[in-house]
């Protein structure tokens, strides 16, 4: 059966189809939040796998944000990859791929399907995911293999501030999270607008858990995780700096 390829500026007619969801950023609802889009791919029979793109002014490139863990193929299928990088060759002359995970094996089957296809290959590290392995652990086993003066800290701090994790998008406690973002030492979102959807999305979805450590009434530490299938997945957290020597962040961690 011969390998179809096509190319989609609308991710509406794609939604119907049923495709890998391993992640956050591996579902179409999350492309479509991120603007226009340039979706490439390549089919046979059931199988099918799509790489989302877009257009830059001289070049492909994967359609990302920045704060997005990994960009990889939707799709598991080596030789429609390899036809689909073949076929990219007549849509431009270089495409910048990143991020994407070295760990579950995407890097290299980009770098063979690239390479197969005609294209000259170039492959640098650019990020790093950090991955700890739960292996079945309860928090309390993992807790008590930590420094001693990180569960001193806690013991000491914890009672210091007021925690609260939810597992709903709540308006009352996004504007406490932004509140917090913007006068801790990191930079100011540039779309802003980006975020809060992807959080009300998860919400709706029952996977995110936003939390908030409070003292005197005023939040001073939050953190934006989601949780999907086995993994939980750390997305943002900033704390006062003022409130520093409370440890805030660290008693928010050890609560998520």
């Amino acid at each position: 059966m011969d390998i179809a390829v096509s190319y989609h500026e609308s991710l509406t007619k794609l939604q119907a189809l049923d495709w890998p969801q391993d992640g956050p950023f591996d579902r179409l609802e999350w492309f479509g939040l991120l603007g226009p889009v340039l979706a490439a791919m390549a089919e046979r029979g059931d199988e099918r796998v799509l790489l989302p793109l877009r257009r830059e002014h001289d070049h492909l490139a994967s359609l990302t944000y920045w704060f997005s863990f990994s960009w990889r193929p939707l799709g598991r299928s080596q030789a429609l990859l390899t036809a689909l990088a073949r076929d990219l060759r007549r849509q431009a002359g270089r495409i910048v791929l990143a991020p994407v995970p070295g760990e579950d094996g995407s890097a290299d089957a980009l770098e063979q399907a690239f390479h197969k296809a005609g294209w000259l290959v170039f492959r640098s590290a650019c990020d790093e995911n950090h991955v700890l392995p739960v292996e079945g652990r309860s928090f309390a086993e993992y807790w008590a293999a930590r420094p001693g003066k990180m569960r001193t800290t806690l013991k000491r701090k914890a009672r210091k501030v007021e925690v609260k994790i939810l597992t709903r998008f709540d308006e009352a406690a996004w504007a406490d999270y932004q509140a917090v973002y913007a006068q801790s030492w990191k930079p100011r979102e540039e779309r802003a607008d980006i975020l809060e959807a992807f959080a009300r999305a998860e919400g709706a979805a029952g996977r995110i858990r936003l939390g908030l450590a409070y003292a005197a009434g005023e939040p001073v530490a939050a953190q934006f995780w989601t949780v999907e299938g086995s993994t939980a997945y750390i997305h943002k957290l900033a704390h006062i700096e003022a409130a520093k020597p409370l440890s805030a962040g660290t008693t928010l961690s050890a609560a998520l």
